[in-house]
């Protein structure tokens, strides 16, 4: 299964080194679409994505033409406080897009009247603007990952001195 989180023009490099996490946790493929508010080598933007950034299946585009003319045909999903979907109500398939606006103005309206069936949206309240772009990456990244059952994913952690094997875990179900 491939996911793919898309930010177009990403302004604060913190959000998106804390989505470089994202990707690298999820094994989901970045795609960043320029301009950016930032240098590629911004010192806020590395520390924010750690040591994570040799995991990363990460590709730039010049804009957003180049970004839909080097995936054409893909299955985009755009994310908005303004959109008139739940996100938690589609069925995404397998190599679908997750995209992301800049955060100071989302993405463009154009994009998201042109395709109203595929624009989706995180409920909150009525009285916040939006919510941060990293946390919506991960919001969404989880509920696809979800659906699919979170392949290759590890589902069980580890204790560093003790063993779970004998946890009577039916205690908590």
């Amino acid at each position: 299964m491939e996911l793919n989180i898309v930010l177009v023009e990403p302004e604060i490099p913190p959000n998106t080194g804390n989505i470089v996490r994202t990707c690298a946790a999820t094994g989901a493929r970045l795609h960043i679409v320029r301009p950016m508010g930032f240098s590629d080598d911004n010192k806020h933007l590395k520390r924010a994505g750690l040591d994570y950034w040799h995991l990363m299946d990460l590709t730039f585009y010049d804009d957003l033409n180049d970004f839909f003319e080097r995936t054409k045909g893909g299955n985009y999903f755009y994310f908005s406080s303004k959109a008139p979907h739940n996100y938690s109500d589609v069925k995404y398939p397998d190599a679908c897009y997750l995209v992301f606006g800049k955060e100071t103005k989302g993405l463009p309206e154009k994009l998201l009247h042109d395709n109203p069936e595929k624009c989706v949206r995180i409920p909150m309240t009525s009285y916040a603007r939006c919510l941060n772009l990293s946390n919506s990456a991960a919001i969404a990244a989880y509920e696809v990952l979800r659906q699919w059952d979170y392949p290759e994913l590890v589902n069980h952690g580890r204790l560093k001195e003790f063993d779970w094997d004998n946890y009577e875990w039916d205690k908590f179900v």
